[in-house]
Protein backbone atom coordinates (compact mmCIF):
# COMPACT_ATOMS: atom_id res chain seq x y z
CA UNK A 1 0.00 0.00 0.00
CA UNK A 2 1.51 3.12 -0.94
CA UNK A 3 0.59 6.64 -0.35
CA UNK A 4 0.05 7.49 -4.17
CA UNK A 5 -2.24 4.68 -4.28
CA UNK A 6 -4.35 6.28 -0.99
CA UNK A 7 -4.52 9.67 -2.54
CA UNK A 8 -5.99 8.18 -5.75
CA UNK A 9 -8.68 6.01 -3.70
CA UNK A 10 -9.84 9.15 -1.30
CA UNK A 11 -10.10 11.32 -4.24
CA UNK A 12 -11.71 8.86 -6.26
CA UNK A 13 -14.02 8.32 -2.94
CA UNK A 14 -14.78 11.28 -2.31
CA UNK A 15 -16.00 12.24 -5.95
CA UNK A 16 -17.57 9.14 -7.01
CA UNK A 17 -16.23 9.83 -10.53
CA UNK A 18 -12.93 8.72 -11.43
CA UNK A 19 -12.86 10.93 -14.16
CA UNK A 20 -12.91 14.41 -11.50
CA UNK A 21 -10.53 12.26 -9.51
CA UNK A 22 -8.24 12.20 -11.98
CA UNK A 23 -8.07 15.48 -13.28
CA UNK A 24 -6.89 16.51 -9.20
CA UNK A 25 -4.12 14.63 -10.14
CA UNK A 26 -3.25 15.46 -13.99
CA UNK A 27 -3.18 11.95 -14.77
CA UNK A 28 -5.74 10.00 -16.99
CA UNK A 29 -8.72 8.19 -15.53
CA UNK A 30 -7.59 4.73 -16.39
CA UNK A 31 -3.77 5.49 -14.49
CA UNK A 32 -6.06 6.61 -11.80
CA UNK A 33 -8.03 3.42 -12.15
CA UNK A 34 -4.79 1.13 -12.41
CA UNK A 35 -3.61 2.95 -8.79
CA UNK A 36 -7.04 2.03 -7.12
CA UNK A 37 -6.85 -1.83 -8.87
CA UNK A 38 -3.25 -2.28 -7.63
CA UNK A 39 -4.38 -1.39 -4.23
CA UNK A 40 -7.16 -3.74 -4.19
CA UNK A 41 -5.13 -6.31 -5.17
CA UNK A 42 -2.88 -5.60 -2.63
CA UNK A 43 -5.50 -5.48 0.53
CA UNK A 44 -7.17 -8.30 -1.35
CA UNK A 45 -10.21 -6.68 -1.12
CA UNK A 46 -12.99 -4.43 -3.17
CA UNK A 47 -13.23 -0.83 -2.74
CA UNK A 48 -15.86 0.33 -4.91
CA UNK A 49 -18.99 -1.36 -6.89
CA UNK A 50 -19.23 -0.14 -10.29
CA UNK A 51 -21.75 0.09 -13.01
CA UNK A 52 -22.78 1.36 -16.10
CA UNK A 53 -24.07 4.44 -14.11
CA UNK A 54 -22.78 5.26 -11.05
CA UNK A 55 -19.57 4.23 -8.20
CA UNK A 56 -20.05 3.55 -4.88
CA UNK A 57 -17.85 2.52 -1.93
CA UNK A 58 -18.39 -0.97 -0.66
CA UNK A 59 -17.89 -1.55 3.11
CA UNK A 60 -14.52 -2.16 3.22
CA UNK A 61 -13.81 0.42 0.98
CA UNK A 62 -16.12 2.74 3.26
CA UNK A 63 -13.76 1.48 6.43
CA UNK A 64 -10.64 2.42 4.38
CA UNK A 65 -11.62 6.06 3.36
CA UNK A 66 -12.14 6.92 6.99
CA UNK A 67 -8.61 5.20 7.76
CA UNK A 68 -6.89 6.94 4.80
CA UNK A 69 -8.33 10.39 5.59
CA UNK A 70 -5.98 9.98 9.00
CA UNK A 71 -3.45 8.63 7.58
CA UNK A 72 -2.73 11.16 5.32
CA UNK A 73 -3.66 13.95 7.69
CA UNK A 74 -1.13 12.25 9.85
CA UNK A 75 1.88 12.08 6.83
CA UNK A 76 1.13 15.91 6.02
CA UNK A 77 1.66 16.63 9.66
CA UNK A 78 4.88 14.97 9.49
CA UNK A 79 5.78 16.86 6.57
CA UNK A 80 4.84 20.07 7.14
CA UNK A 81 6.77 19.79 10.55
CA UNK A 82 9.87 18.97 8.86
CA UNK A 83 9.32 21.66 6.11
CA UNK A 84 9.41 24.18 9.10
CA UNK A 85 11.80 22.67 10.90
CA UNK A 86 14.08 23.03 7.79
CA UNK A 87 12.54 26.16 6.73
CA UNK A 88 13.54 27.99 10.82
CA UNK A 89 17.04 26.17 10.58
CA UNK A 90 17.89 27.99 7.23
CA UNK A 91 16.74 31.34 9.17
CA UNK A 92 19.02 30.62 11.45
CA UNK A 93 22.28 30.95 9.41
CA UNK A 94 23.57 34.78 9.33
CA UNK A 95 25.57 35.40 6.23
CA UNK A 96 28.52 38.34 7.03
CA UNK A 97 30.50 40.86 5.48
CA UNK A 98 33.45 42.15 6.66
CA UNK A 99 36.88 44.28 5.50
CA UNK A 100 40.43 42.89 6.04
CA UNK A 101 41.12 44.50 9.31
CA UNK A 102 37.47 44.51 10.75
CA UNK A 103 37.85 40.32 10.07
CA UNK A 104 41.07 40.04 11.50
CA UNK A 105 40.00 42.17 14.70
CA UNK A 106 36.73 42.78 15.56
CA UNK A 107 35.16 39.95 14.22
CA UNK A 108 36.75 36.98 16.19
CA UNK A 109 36.02 38.99 19.78
CA UNK A 110 32.82 39.38 18.06
CA UNK A 111 31.88 35.81 17.40
CA UNK A 112 33.26 34.23 20.43
CA UNK A 113 30.69 36.14 22.53
CA UNK A 114 27.84 35.87 19.77
CA UNK A 115 28.34 32.00 19.78
CA UNK A 116 28.14 31.93 23.59
CA UNK A 117 24.72 33.26 23.58
CA UNK A 118 23.39 31.89 20.51
CA UNK A 119 24.75 28.83 20.18
CA UNK A 120 22.31 27.97 17.69
CA UNK A 121 23.18 30.21 15.01
CA UNK A 122 25.47 29.43 12.45
CA UNK A 123 27.62 32.14 10.90
CA UNK A 124 28.64 32.86 7.04
CA UNK A 125 31.79 34.86 6.52
CA UNK A 126 32.75 36.41 3.89
CA UNK A 127 36.36 39.00 3.57
CA UNK A 128 36.31 41.88 0.85
CA UNK A 129 36.37 45.28 0.52
CA UNK A 130 33.73 47.36 1.19
CA UNK A 131 32.86 48.50 -2.56
CA UNK A 132 32.23 45.02 -3.29
CA UNK A 133 30.36 44.17 0.61
CA UNK A 134 27.67 46.48 0.15
CA UNK A 135 26.04 45.52 -3.48
CA UNK A 136 26.07 42.15 -1.81
CA UNK A 137 23.74 43.26 0.93
CA UNK A 138 21.65 44.95 -1.52
CA UNK A 139 20.91 41.71 -3.96
CA UNK A 140 20.03 39.83 -0.78
CA UNK A 141 24.09 38.01 -0.91
CA UNK A 142 24.64 38.95 2.60
CA UNK A 143 22.30 39.86 6.05
CA UNK A 144 25.00 42.36 7.65
CA UNK A 145 29.06 43.92 6.77
CA UNK A 146 31.27 45.42 8.77
CA UNK A 147 32.44 48.27 6.48
CA UNK A 148 34.41 51.98 6.03
CA UNK A 149 31.23 53.91 5.66
CA UNK A 150 31.01 55.81 2.24
CA UNK A 151 31.25 59.21 2.02
CA UNK A 152 27.88 59.17 -0.05
CA UNK A 153 25.36 56.21 2.09
CA UNK A 154 23.26 54.55 -0.47
CA UNK A 155 19.78 55.50 1.35
CA UNK A 156 18.35 52.00 0.79
CA UNK A 157 20.97 50.61 3.52
CA UNK A 158 20.89 51.37 7.42
CA UNK A 159 24.58 51.92 8.75
CA UNK A 160 25.52 51.75 12.74
CA UNK A 161 28.91 53.94 13.37
CA UNK A 162 31.00 51.49 15.79
CA UNK A 163 34.28 52.92 16.00
CA UNK A 164 37.35 54.44 14.64
CA UNK A 165 40.60 52.11 14.05
CA UNK A 166 44.13 53.48 15.06
CA UNK A 167 46.75 54.39 12.46
CA UNK A 168 50.38 52.61 13.27
CA UNK A 169 52.93 52.37 10.96
CA UNK A 170 54.75 48.95 9.47
CA UNK A 171 58.29 48.57 9.36
CA UNK A 172 60.46 45.96 7.56
CA UNK A 173 61.78 44.30 10.57
CA UNK A 174 65.27 45.55 10.55
CA UNK A 175 64.79 49.01 9.55
CA UNK A 176 66.40 51.37 11.53
CA UNK A 177 62.97 52.82 13.20
CA UNK A 178 61.23 49.72 13.68
CA UNK A 179 62.30 49.15 17.45
CA UNK A 180 60.76 52.57 18.54
CA UNK A 181 58.53 53.12 20.67
CA UNK A 182 56.21 55.46 18.40
CA UNK A 183 57.13 57.26 15.35
CA UNK A 184 56.29 60.92 14.30
CA UNK A 185 55.06 61.28 10.60
CA UNK A 186 58.34 63.72 10.19
CA UNK A 187 60.68 61.01 11.12
CA UNK A 188 59.34 59.03 8.34
CA UNK A 189 58.47 61.76 6.12
CA UNK A 190 61.44 60.31 3.42
CA UNK A 191 60.36 57.09 3.79
CA UNK A 192 59.26 55.07 0.78
CA UNK A 193 55.48 54.69 1.09
CA UNK A 194 53.09 52.28 0.65
CA UNK A 195 49.38 52.92 0.19
CA UNK A 196 45.83 51.36 -1.01
CA UNK A 197 44.61 51.72 -4.28
CA UNK A 198 42.59 54.98 -3.87
CA UNK A 199 39.10 53.74 -6.25
CA UNK A 200 39.27 50.22 -3.83
CA UNK A 201 39.96 51.70 -0.63
CA UNK A 202 39.19 55.34 -0.29
CA UNK A 203 39.73 55.46 3.52
CA UNK A 204 42.61 53.60 3.83
CA UNK A 205 44.50 55.80 1.14
CA UNK A 206 43.29 59.18 2.27
CA UNK A 207 44.46 58.07 5.63
CA UNK A 208 48.27 58.38 4.79
CA UNK A 209 47.64 61.15 2.23
CA UNK A 210 45.56 63.49 5.09
CA UNK A 211 47.66 62.81 7.82
CA UNK A 212 50.97 63.70 6.20
CA UNK A 213 48.87 66.85 4.53
CA UNK A 214 47.93 67.52 8.53
CA UNK A 215 51.37 67.69 9.35
CA UNK A 216 52.14 69.85 6.58
CA UNK A 217 54.51 67.27 4.55
CA UNK A 218 54.06 65.05 1.34
CA UNK A 219 54.40 61.33 1.34
CA UNK A 220 57.22 59.75 -1.05
CA UNK A 221 54.49 57.15 -2.49
CA UNK A 222 56.50 54.11 -4.54
CA UNK A 223 53.88 51.84 -4.37
CA UNK A 224 50.12 51.08 -4.77
CA UNK A 225 48.45 48.06 -3.95
CA UNK A 226 44.89 46.67 -3.83
CA UNK A 227 45.23 44.53 -0.87
CA UNK A 228 46.42 45.14 2.66
CA UNK A 229 47.73 41.63 2.92
CA UNK A 230 49.99 42.19 0.22
CA UNK A 231 51.17 46.01 1.34
CA UNK A 232 52.36 44.23 4.50
CA UNK A 233 54.37 41.66 2.50
CA UNK A 234 55.93 44.34 0.12
CA UNK A 235 56.84 45.91 3.36
CA UNK A 236 58.35 42.55 4.45
CA UNK A 237 60.72 42.60 1.53
CA UNK A 238 61.75 46.03 2.57
CA UNK A 239 60.04 47.69 -0.64
CA UNK A 240 58.96 50.46 2.02
CA UNK A 241 56.52 50.88 5.45
CA UNK A 242 53.16 51.51 5.01
CA UNK A 243 50.73 53.30 7.75
CA UNK A 244 47.64 50.93 8.14
CA UNK A 245 45.09 49.96 11.06
CA UNK A 246 46.04 48.62 14.34
CA UNK A 247 44.41 45.35 13.72
CA UNK A 248 46.66 44.75 11.12
CA UNK A 249 49.10 43.25 13.76
CA UNK A 250 47.28 40.03 13.93
CA UNK A 251 47.77 39.77 9.97
CA UNK A 252 50.87 36.77 10.54
CA UNK A 253 53.61 37.74 8.56
CA UNK A 254 57.28 37.21 9.25
CA UNK A 255 60.18 40.42 8.61
CA UNK A 256 57.20 43.17 9.58
CA UNK A 257 57.62 45.10 13.12
CA UNK A 258 54.52 47.80 14.06
CA UNK A 259 54.97 50.59 15.54
CA UNK A 260 52.60 53.24 17.23
CA UNK A 261 52.09 56.54 15.11
CA UNK A 262 52.46 59.90 17.03
CA UNK A 263 50.06 62.44 14.77
CA UNK A 264 50.17 66.00 15.04
CA UNK A 265 47.41 66.65 16.89
CA UNK A 266 44.59 64.01 18.48
CA UNK A 267 41.44 64.05 16.22
CA UNK A 268 39.42 61.68 13.52
CA UNK A 269 42.59 62.49 10.91
CA UNK A 270 44.82 59.64 11.81
CA UNK A 271 41.90 57.27 12.60
CA UNK A 272 39.65 54.94 10.01
CA UNK A 273 36.15 54.68 10.26
CA UNK A 274 34.22 51.24 10.61
CA UNK A 275 30.55 50.65 10.69
CA UNK A 276 27.80 48.26 10.25
CA UNK A 277 25.66 47.84 7.63
CA UNK A 278 22.37 46.31 6.36
CA UNK A 279 19.03 46.16 4.60
CA UNK A 280 17.37 49.05 5.31
CA UNK A 281 13.79 47.95 6.45
CA UNK A 282 14.26 44.57 6.56
CA UNK A 283 13.22 42.21 9.32
CA UNK A 284 16.26 39.57 10.53
CA UNK A 285 16.31 37.97 14.08
CA UNK A 286 19.84 36.58 13.61
CA UNK A 287 21.14 39.61 12.54
CA UNK A 288 19.32 41.58 15.24
CA UNK A 289 21.08 39.37 17.73
CA UNK A 290 24.29 40.37 16.88
CA UNK A 291 23.98 43.87 16.43
CA UNK A 292 22.65 43.37 20.03
CA UNK A 293 25.72 41.69 20.91
CA UNK A 294 27.61 43.98 19.20
CA UNK A 295 25.94 46.73 21.00
CA UNK A 296 26.30 45.40 24.45
CA UNK A 297 29.98 44.92 24.06
CA UNK A 298 31.45 47.65 21.59
CA UNK A 299 32.86 49.96 24.77
CA UNK A 300 35.11 46.78 24.83
CA UNK A 301 35.94 46.30 21.10
CA UNK A 302 36.42 49.67 20.79
CA UNK A 303 39.42 49.42 23.40
CA UNK A 304 41.29 47.40 20.94
CA UNK A 305 40.63 49.06 17.94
Amino acid sequence: MELHQLRCFVAAAEQLHFGHAAQHFQMLPSALGRQIKLLEQDLDTRLFARTTRAVSLTEDGATLLRDARAILARVEAVETNLRNRARARAARKLRVGAIDSAAAGLLPALLRDFRAKHPDIAVQLLEEKTVRLLPKILTGALDLAFVRPPAQRDKRLEFRDLLQETAIVAFPQRHALAKRKSITLAEIAEEAMLVPDRRSRPHSHDLTIRLFEQAGLTPRVVQVADEKQTIINLVATRLGVAIVPRWTMRMAVSGVRFVPLRPKQIGPVGRLPLAAAWLRGSRDPARDAMLSVLETRLRSYARDA
